[in-house]
């Protein structure tokens, strides 16, 4: 009984529900990406919101017997953990960021996990309603602004997507993002799945988002990927 008591005391509680409530808060965020099939998705949000919430726990529980037996001596202050945190996340954004020519790809995914970072220290150091509510900010700008923005800009950039039936291969994409760019078409978003209706096996499906120059660029574009060895099928949306 004691050492279930000592086990739940006021410390071990808390470190417990702030790590689960980020676990939670990081987990809303990343079904979102997972579910658009962005290069980071839920398991990478609810890792980065989790570690962040440790880290931040770590500097305000971890340290606290060292502190009070050398109090005189000790100056610590726990913001600078949570200041490498900020930094350092940049680097795993930085991995979901692809830049073929002049398209790029994955910045808001990049921002998703910075600000995901950001939630998890607020829930480590117990600031429960400032991490909801980013969350919930964090969730509309994903799910429904995403929306705002393809129907409100979609008429000015005339975004348009192009199907692409092809062989997996590792020149496979480069080859079709370098015929795209040669043609001096923007690349907006690239989603690729397996290719479940044709009757050949091992197929994908890529599906390209695109901003065409010109409709002249639309009419010779479809010929040229299909000078690529792997494509099998392209058609426009």
């Amino acid at each position: 009984m004691e050492l279930f008591e000592a086990f739940f005391n006021s410390d071990t509680a808390t470190v417990m529900t702030r790590l689960v409530f980020a676990a939670i808060l990081g987990g809303v965020v990343g079904v979102e990406r997972e579910y658009n099939r962005h290069p980071a998705g839920f398991r990478t949000h609810l890792l980065v919101c989790v570690g962040a919430c440790l880290v931040m726990l770590l500097a305000m529980f971890g340290f606290q017997d060292y502190m009070e037996k050398n109090a005189e001596f000790v100056n610590f202050d726990p913001s600078r953990l949570a200041a490498y945190v900020v930094s350092g996340i940049g680097f795993l954004g930085a991995g979901t960021i692809i830049v073929q020519g002049v398209s790029v790809r994955g910045l808001t995914t990049a921002a998703s996990i910075w600000v995901v970072a950001g939630i998890g220290l607020s829930i480590g150091v117990g600031m429960y309603i400032a991490g909801i509510f980013t969350t919930g900010i964090v969730i509309l700008s994903l799910i429904f602004l995403n929306k705002v923005e393809d129907s409100f800009f979609k008429r000015k950039k005339e975004m348009q997507g192009i199907v692409i039936h092809a062989k997996p291969g590792d020149s496979t994409l480069l080859s079709i993002i370098t015929i795209l760019e040669e043609n001096h078409v923007r690349v907006k978003k690239i989603m690729v799945e397996r290719d479940q209706s044709s009757e050949i096996r091992n197929l994908l499906r890529y599906q390209i988002k695109v901003i065409y120059p010109n409709q002249n660029v639309k009419l010779t574009l479809i010929e040229h990927l299909y000078k690529i060895e792997q494509v099998h099928k392209v058609y426009s949306l």
